[in-house]
Formats: C-alpha cells, sequence, structure tokens
C-alpha cells in the first residue's frame, strides 16, 4: 500500500496534521486494505484522535484498547503510574477511579502483578472499553464511590482519582481532538477545575487502608487549593512534579 500511504501523508498534511507522514504509517499499519486505510485517514484528518482511529494507545509500557468517544491517556499521566507502581505490592487492593479506558490500573498492574484492582467510571462507554482492557478485573459503573463494592470501604492500598480537572470556562479552549471527541464528564470540572477532586477528597479517608494513598492529577495554578481540600478532608498531602513529562500529582494519606 505504497501509494496508498503516500496519499495519506498528502490528505493528513492538508488537513493541518504536523505529523501527517508518521501518522500515516501508524494508519497504514492499522488498516486492512487500501479502502479501509482511506477510511481512517478521513477519520483523522476530520479531527478524531489517532488513538481512537487505530483502536488503541500505547501508554506506560502497555497497549491499550480504545474506541470512539473514550478519553485518551496522556503521556504526563506516567507520574501517576510511577508513584502508584511504587506504593503497591502484590495482594495490595488497587481502585483506578474515574478510570476511562482503565489505563492507569492496566499500567500499575503490568508494574506489579498480583495486585487486585477494582476500576469504576461514571460513562458506560468508558466502561466498556475499560472491561476490554481488564479482563479477569472488576470494572463498575457509576458516580465516584457509588460504584464501588461496600466491602472495600477501608482496605484500599491505592485510589487512583485521574479526575477531570479543566475548569469549565476553558473547555472552549481545549484542542479540537479532545473537545469534539473526548465525553465531557472526563474533562469538566467545574468552576476552578476542582469540583470532582474535592468529591473524591471528601469520601478517600472512609475507603482508604491505613496509610494508603490518593493519587490525583492537578495543575500548577490549582496546587493550594487541591492542597487545602486534602487537608479540609483529614488527609496529609504532599506535590509531585515531573517537568519532563510536565506532569504534577497531589499524593495524600489519611492523617
Amino acid at each position: 500500500m505504497t501509494d496508498a500511504r503516500a496519499a495519506a501523508t498528502v490528505r493528513l498534511r492538508a488537513a493541518g496534521c504536523v505529523f501527517a507522514e508518521e501518522e500515516a504509517e501508524i494508519l497504514s499499519g492499522a488498516a486492512t486494505s487500501a479502502d479501509h486505510l482511506a477510511a481512517l485517514v478521513e477519520r483523522r484528518a476530520a479531527g478524531e484522535p489517532l488513538e481512537q482511529v487505530v483502536g488503541h494507545a500505547d501508554f506506560c509500557g502497555v497497549r491499550v484498547r480504545l474506541r470512539p468517544g473514550v478519553f485518551v491517556p496522556r503521556v504526563r499521566s506516567e507520574l501517576l503510574v510511577r508513584l502508584g507502581a511504587a506504593a503497591v505490592r502484590p495482594g495490595d487492593v488497587v481502585v483506578d477511579l474515574c478510570c476511562g479506558s482503565g489505563a492507569l490500573g492496566l499500567a500499575v498492574h503490568h508494574r506489579v502483578p498480583g495486585i487486585v484492582l477494582h476500576a469504576a467510571d461514571v460513562d458506560p462507554v468508558a466502561v466498556a472499553c475499560a472491561r476490554d482492557n481488564l479482563p479477569g478485573h472488576a470494572v463498575h459503573q457509576g458516580d465516584l464511590y457509588g460504584a464501588l463494592p461496600p466491602e472495600l470501604r477501608g482496605r484500599i492500598t491505592l485510589l487512583l482519582a485521574n479526575v477531570p480537572y479543566v475548569a469549565t470556562r476553558h473547555l472552549p479552549f481545549l484542542p479540537a481532538e479532545a473537545r469534539d471527541h473526548e465525553p465531557r464528564t472526563a474533562l469538566d470540572g467545574g468552576d476552578d477545575g476542582l469540583a470532582v477532586f474535592r468529591a473524591v477528597t471528601a469520601g478517600a479517608a472512609g475507603w482508604l487502608a491505613p496509610g494508603g494513598l490518593l493519587i490525583s492529577e492537578i495543575t500548577e495554578a490549582q496546587t493550594a487549593a487541591a492542597l487545602a481540600a486534602a487537608v479540609g478532608n483529614g488527609l496529609t498531602p504532599t506535590v509531585t512534579t515531573d517537568d519532563d513529562l510536565d506532569a504534577r500529582a497531589i499524593v495524600s494519606r489519611p492523617t
């Protein structure tokens, strides 16, 4: 499909794709025929995220299956995986809350096989996608802690909560790939971006095991307010950053 790949590169470049040649190669690898490639290219040229078009994303050493309309895992979230994996051992209960595709839980399990993994999301499309990625693990649908089995209360060693943290007024300024092709529930964090984070911190102490950790992603501008929310809900927080990933995580444990 050399000619088809060349045509794909031209089409993607005309659509404004900065890495047109690389993307054409990836799409060619996912296509089963020249006609299939042309269809994939048109989806990408229309602005759909590349990862949704090809049906997967490579994240933290694992291949994550994706469906249209499911949040695409970001490279910066590798910080959450690294911090989380360092805090658990086989047999520990790990919950990936607001899990989307289940990428974070999958990546932590890849690094620490033997954890008892649960994942949850309010979006049924995300839940179906997470079940694709986490066979043999429990994936629940529901709103935050309301999705979790009551028997997990007080037993969670690691609570990964990569909650939506974009302020509502900033949503129109997101890249079109996110704004038009990812669910609002995965992006919209309310007036200051911390509405869902506050809800998570409000219940975390009751769900975490002694010494357990809540790890979430925040922006630099949200740091002071996020720290205050954690402290106000009986947690002791610290902030970790990774300049290479342009990532910032707040790590909280019961006081």
